[in-house]
This record gives C-alpha cells, sequence and structure tokens, in this order.
C-alpha cells in the first residue's frame, strides 16, 4: 500500500505512516560488511574502498605461504600478493586466519572478501566459489621419513597416512585409494605434530609445503615431489561476485611481469634454495598454458 491511498485520512494518519515505515526500514537493515548492498553476492569494489579495509581469507600455520611470525606479523607468499592487492584498492588487508577445510564456508558466509590460502583450483570447488585465474602451479607431493623413504606411489596403498581436511590430498585419496589407511586433521601443524610423533607413515600435501617443511626437518624427505596430475593455484571470491572477479583478474594483467618471482625470492627461494626452479611453480599476469 502507498501514503497516497491513506491522503483522505488527514495529515496526521500520513505522518504516522511515514514513522512506522522509517521504523520498519531501519529493524531490516542487513549487519554492515554481511550482504553486498546490491545483493548477496559479496562485496563490490567500491563497497570494500568505502569501508576502508579488505578481508583476505591466509593460511596462519602454513609457512612460507602464510603464516604468522614471532612479531605476531601475517608473512609469506600470499601474503605479498594480498599486500599488493589491498594497495592497488587504496585500502588496508585485514588478514583473517583460515582452515584448509573451511576456506569454501569463509566466503559463503562473507567471512571474508577474498581467500588467498594456497588454494587450488578444481572443479568440485568452482561449482561453490569463483575462482579468478592463477598465480602458482603445484602437484601433490608425500613427505615421509628418511629412514623409511617413499619414492614410488605404489608404497602408499600399504602406509598409514596424513593428510589435512578439506586439501586437494583427501581429493586424490578418495578418489585413488579409497580404502587406505588415512589420519584427516584441520590444521597443518597438526598432521607434520603426528608425522613426527610417528602416528603415520606419510604426509600427503601440496609438493611446495612437503618440499618446504621437510628442508627444516632433518629426519624427513620429500620423496615424492609429484604426485597425480599438476594443478593450478588461484584467489576465490564468493560465487557470483564478478565485480571483485573482473578487478582480481584485471590485476593480475597490470601488476608487473616480474612480481610472482620477486615474491618468490622474498619468500620462497630462502626455504627452497636450489632444490626447486621458480619458472616450474610461478605464473605470472594469470597466464597458464596447462601441457
Amino acid at each position: 500500500m502507498t501514503l497516497s491511498r491513506f491522503a483522505t485520512f488527514g495529515a496526521g494518519l500520513a505522518v504516522s505512516a511515514l514513522a512506522l515505515s522509517a521504523c520498519g526500514a531501519a529493524e531490516e537493515e542487513p549487519d554492515a560488511g554481511s550482504v553486498s548492498a546490491s545483493g548477496s553476492n559479496g562485496r563490490t569494489v567500491e563497497e570494500i574502498q568505502d569501508a576502508g579495509s579488505i578481508r583476505l581469507g591466509v593460511f596462519s600455520d602454513k609457512a612460507p605461504f602464510g603464516s604468522v611470525d614471532s612479531e605476531g606479523e601475517y608473512v609469506g607468499y600470499d601474503i605479498e600478493y594480498g599486500k599488493q592487492i589491498a594497495d592497488d584498492l587504496g585500502v588496508e588487508p585485514e588478514w583473517v586466519p583460515v582452515d584448509a577445510s573451511a576456506r569454501v564456508e569463509f566466503l559463503e558466509s562473507d567471512k571474508v572478501d577474498v581467500i588467498l590460502a594456497n588454494f587450488t583450483v578444481t572443479d568440485e570447488r568452482a561449482e561453490k566459489v569463483d575462482f579468478a585465474n592463477p598465480y602458482m602451479e603445484v602437484s601433490l607431493g608425500v613427505v615421509s621419513p628418511v629412514a623409511d623413504e617413499i619414492t614410488d606411489a605404489d608404497q602408499l596403498a600399504d602406509q598409514k597416512l596424513i593428510i589435512v581436511r578439506g586439501t586437494t590430498a583427501e581429493s586424490y585419496l578418495d578418489a585413488n585409494l579409497p580404502d587406505a589407511d588415512v589420519q584427516k586433521y584441520e590444521q597443518y601443524t597438526e598432521a607434520t605434530n603426528a608425522l613426527i610423533d610417528g602416528r603415520g607413515d606419510a604426509w600427503v600435501t601440496d609438493n611446495t609445503e612437503g618440499l618446504a617443511w621437510a628442508q627444516n626437518h632433518d629426519d624427513f624427505t620429500t620423496g615424492i615431489t609429484s604426485l597425480g596430475d599438476p594443478d593450478t593455484i588461484a584467489a576465490a571470491v564468493k560465487k557470483g561476485n564478478t565485480d571483485l572477479l573482473d578487478w582480481l583478474n584485471n590485476e593480475l594483467t597490470e601488476l608487473p611481469s616480474d612480481f610472482f618471482h620477486n615474491a618468490y625470492e622474498a619468500t620462497l627461494l630462502p626455504v627452497y634454495g636450489d632444490q626447486v626452479s621458480p619458472d616450474e611453480l610461478v605464473i605470472e599476469n594469470g597466464e597458464f598454458e596447462s601441457n
């Protein structure tokens, strides 16, 4: 109903109707930042800029990609990218720590605007979130004790395997070794502690993560550095947030052609040394050609 239909009842009734209408609008206003003004597909670029910060979902325990240093600062390869995104938007980065299994949920519930937590692109995930173009290539790897090194995928069926829940390692084992003895953990530190304590024979994870961790633990080695098909890592936004997705893809094309190589040198090179060539991992300007 409109106020004009009640105009004959007098000005007093019209004023009352207006007051009630204003009250109802205030009660129905959504919580700030929970839903985009243009719908439920996450915040637009303009809304993020108006807010003055962008919420970036990152790992806090997965060095050298995303972790917290001794001074309480977020550091790592993904963090370098996140800082650049925030800088080019003209806002501050707001780091939101996430577990691997919660990355999709954090986007769906508007707890973050972008996931940068070393997020591997898969068809299953792409049904729930929208991936930007990639910035890194990755494969699965297998970390095991030096004394009982696992060097062949055929050995995995007889091992007690450790994984982090919600990762591509879980998907790979579910599809290829459904009867394997698999222990699932929520956080990377829980998984590596289980391996150190001997509660499992091997840890299946991204080869980049495995190589980095084994480099700092002399009793362990990444005996398998390429398990299954290679994948890509990309930023992700809430499903349907085309405004922010388009901005991220354009951002990749506008970045210097050596941006991610420089990020690699700052964060990954001190870990990998000459074990890995940056050209095997780094994807510049979102340009990736699968073999």
